[in-house]
């Protein structure tokens, strides 16, 4: 199976990246299904239903978020309701949504996505490696399930690179997001994980993780804030992994990153 997951997607620069890649990249690769991190979709705050529905028809299958997710208020409904919209999974019990759900591809295999959130410098949420571990208890991969991915929304690369090895061999791919910047660590783990320690965002990087210049800087040379932070709004990379699988076991045969449009150095499969 071959599975495309893009990072961050960081307000309309993010949005109309994927909008204008995704739809040649998918065709030019043959991708069975697509993920997203959305955490950012509606002006790197949060998402809304109006900017969801544009990246489906944009060609994605799943959206995960992170800790920006309840930042539009109007989302809570929809992502009770879309099982398309995941949030973490270690939220504590009885909050909107889920965090894990199985899905198909358009040939019948069985996608299972599950999103969980760091608690290194993060919110101090439920314990993600339990959480993890009840899902890979559920969905054995090679055994009903075809693909499957964990995307790890964190902050300290420690905690990222441990899960990745805490799923090895039992998921197709563990990518990590939030931290808007694409690391060079792609690779397969010693038992068939597919692993990369942060995706990259979607988004303008002539920026900082993809806000205008201005107030960071203000509020880190002045120590004070001067207003908000808003998204920038030049061209945008898209940036994620693109990883093949063997149909017979689940696991990785290869993981590429993607890098198409804007200031970074491109890079394809």
């Amino acid at each position: 199976m071959k599975v495309l997951f893009l990072g961050d997607i960081v307000g309309r620069s993010g949005r109309s990246a994927v909008a204008a890649h995704l739809p040649s990249l998918k065709a030019e690769l043959g991708i069975d299904f697509t993920v997203v991190n959305g955490e950012n979709l509606a002006a790197g705050f949060g998402l809304t239903q109006a900017t969801c529905e544009e990246m489906f028809a944009a060609g994605v299958d799943v959206i995960t978020t992170g800790n920006h997710v309840w930042d539009q208020r109007d989302i809570v409904p929809v992502i009770s309701s879309d099982s398309r919209i995941l949030r973490p999974l270690n939220f504590p019990a009885g909050t909107p949504g889920r965090g894990a759900c199985r899905y198909s591809d358009g040939k019948g295999r069985s996608v299972v996505v599950i999103n969980v959130m760091g608690r290194v410098f993060m919110e101090p949420l439920d314990d993600p490696f339990a959480a993890v571990a009840g899902e890979l208890q559920r969905h054995l991969l090679g055994q009903g399930t075809d693909f499957l991915l964990i995307d790890v929304h964190g902050e300290a690369t420690s905690e990222k690179m441990a899960m990745g090895h805490f799923a090895d061999g039992r998921a197709s791919l563990v990518v990590g997001t939030h931290s808007h910047v694409p690391t060079a660590d792609a690779q397969i783990l010693p038992q068939g994980t597919a692993y990369q320690t942060d995706a990259g965002m979607c988004g303008d990087y002539n920026s900082v993780i993809g806000m205008e210049k201005e107030e960071p800087l203000i509020r880190f040379t002045k120590k004070m804030a001067s207003g908000r932070f808003t998204a920038a709004m030049g061209e945008g990379t898209m940036c994620g992994v693109f990883v093949e699988t063997d149909d017979k076991t689940g696991l990785a045969r290869a993981i590429h990153p993607v890098r198409l449009g804007g200031r970074l150095r491109p890079e394809r499969p």
